[in-house]
């Protein structure tokens, strides 16, 4: 199989490209950047690979998907040109700055007949691995409260609107695995943070989620906490899972490490970095099940192929942006809004 990049800023050039690099079965073709910066950076990262000008390029040389990872504002034209081109397309998240946008996007998929993909790679985090894996077991009894969290002190990152905001960006991940886990939303409500220096980009949020089957949601995101909470809190009628800190494989890779370095070792996280069960006095350490970001090239792979389905369902990722922008319309009406569909 081979697979093509579009785009090598940060999310290019460390949460695809080495994915790609090494992924079993499959050739990197090359990256689509124009960029002398990107280009330099892609020579030293992968010596050899080639660098193509536009998408029309890169087909010209032959893929089977291309993966789209560029800033929010040119992106959905971007996963557009490459649905007209009939290739599968993998979008890096959010999906689209709005509901509209990404239905839009589905429709012309549809049209042409292409296989379209949405990169939620946090489905195969170490933590929510081992959260599923607690819920489906019944080991919590039924699921009352969800606390989920991604905080951060990182300054440099405020205003930063590459991604749409935090709620826009980061938020997709946090809504998706909500989604995920626990089905439809009836209601959500929202704050926003916002500094004065960015009026207009949110760098934190906090959102609640009531799901239909009685299940709440609470999910912040910060780019400017000093002391972060729980990554998760999940509260049910037979005890409470809590787990400390974000998923190895993002530190991994930034370190330069790949699955193929590791090995076996890829995903698994320290005993230090396991989570607990508690149940009034009782507390003991769970072991966490390994990250596997890997898996949804894998199953894109299959899918291609014929032989599965899509890691992540565009329609996931609709239902997602469908949150978000009751989320921020919440924030700037300061009330629930409902999302429930008759």
């Amino acid at each position: 199989m081979r697979i093509g990049l579009v785009g090598y800023g940060h999310g290019g050039r460390f949460f695809h490209a080495p994915l790609i690099a090494t992924l079993p079965g499959a050739t990197f073709v090359g990256v689509v950047t124009r960029s002398p910066e990107r280009r330099q950076q892609l020579a030293s990262d992968h010596p050899g690979l080639k660098a193509f000008d536009s998408i029309g390029q890169i087909v010209e040389a032959g893929v089977d998907a291309l993966v789209i990872s560029t800033t929010l504002k040119g992106r959905p034209a971007l996963v557009l040109e490459a649905i007209e081109h009939g290739i599968p397309v993998v979008s890096d998240k959010p999906f689209a700055a709005n509901a509209e946008q990404a239905q839009a996007l589905i429709t012309a998929a549809e049209r042409h007949e292409v296989l379209l993909s949405v990169y939620q790679n946090r489905r195969w985090d170490s933590d929510y691995l081992t959260l599923r894996k607690l819920i489906d077991a019944g080991a919590l009894g039924s699921i009352t409260r969800f606390e989920s969290r991604v905080e951060r002190y990182s300054p440099q990152a405020v205003g930063n609107a590459s991604g749409g905001g935090w709620l826009r960006d980061l938020g997709s991940h946090l809504v998706d695995q909500a989604l995920q886990l626990f089905g439809p939303v009836d209601r959500v409500f929202a704050q926003l943070q916002f500094s004065a220096e960015h009026p207009t980009v949110d760098h934190g949020f906090f959102v609640c989620l009531t799901h239909a089957n009685g299940v709440i949601s609470h999910l912040w995101g910060s780019a400017l906490q000093n002391s972060q909470a729980p990554r998760f809190r999940v509260s049910g009628t037979l005890g409470c899972y809590t787990v400390e800190g974000l998923d190895g494989q993002e530190e991994a890779l930034m370190a330069g490490k790949t699955p193929k370095t590791e090995g076996e070792h890829w995903g698994a996280e320290e005993h230090r970095r396991w989570g607990w069960f508690e149940q009034g006095p009782e507390r003991e350490r769970v072991p966490s099940e390994k990250g596997c970001w890997t898996q949804f090239y894998q199953q894109l792979q299959q899918a291609v192929q014929g032989q599965g389905p899509l890691p992540v369902d565009a329609y996931d990722a609709l239902e997602t942006t469908r949150i978000l922008d009751a989320a921020r319309l919440s924030a700037e009406r300061q009330q629930v809004v409902s999302t429930k569909i008759e």
